[in-house]
């Protein structure tokens, strides 16, 4: 016996592939976008839902709508960045069904659906709320830069206020 936890090997088949529904565990965010998601009218809400007429079939609006909803809450808003996290992260695979759409469509996705993924995004948002899901702290940076102005004059040390107070 080993002095440590030993994981499987990698080279051994398995007899029954393990199916991702059982890595994602029941109060996962997952779920909640896919039920979101899959209860909303995307053609009502204004979102482009363009099927092909020739080549490759193009993806479901849904489906990349998850991926971007999913990536929202994570904090990864890159197109190439989803891109990866689809290839990798067990939870968009289940999201998905194991799709890993290419970067330009997620963006290309994002840019043709701007407002009604704004609205869309609100919405969940308030949602998430009612039903209790962001019940950690979370802190918001906008990005605003403010000018400074911290001269002699404005800029007080503790000698700086001791000679101010005699």
């Amino acid at each position: 016996m080993s002095r440590f936890v030993e994981g499987e090997d990698r080279r051994q088949p398995a007899l029954l592939p393990s199916c991702l529904k059982d890595y994602v565990s029941e109060d996962n965010s997952a779920r909640v976008i896919d039920v979101f998601i899959d209860e909303l009218d995307l053609g009502g809400l204004g979102f482009v839902v363009v099927s092909a007429v020739t080549g490759r079939p193009s993806y479901h609006s849904a489906t990349l709508l998850k991926l971007y909803i999913c990536g929202y809450l994570n904090r990864v808003q890159s197109s190439r960045r989803l891109e990866r996290e689809a290839q990798r992260n067990v939870e968009l695979m289940w999201l998905t069904g194991k799709l890993v759409p290419d970067h330009k469509t997620i963006a290309n996705f994002r840019k043709d659906n701007g407002p009604a993924m704004h609205a869309t995004c609100a919405h969940f948002i308030v949602l998430c709320r009612q039903i209790g899901l962001f019940t950690q702290a979370v802190a918001a940076v906008d990005g605003s830069k403010f000018k400074a102005g911290n001269t002699r004059e404005k800029n007080f040390t503790v000698t700086k206020l001791k000679r101010r107070v005699e």
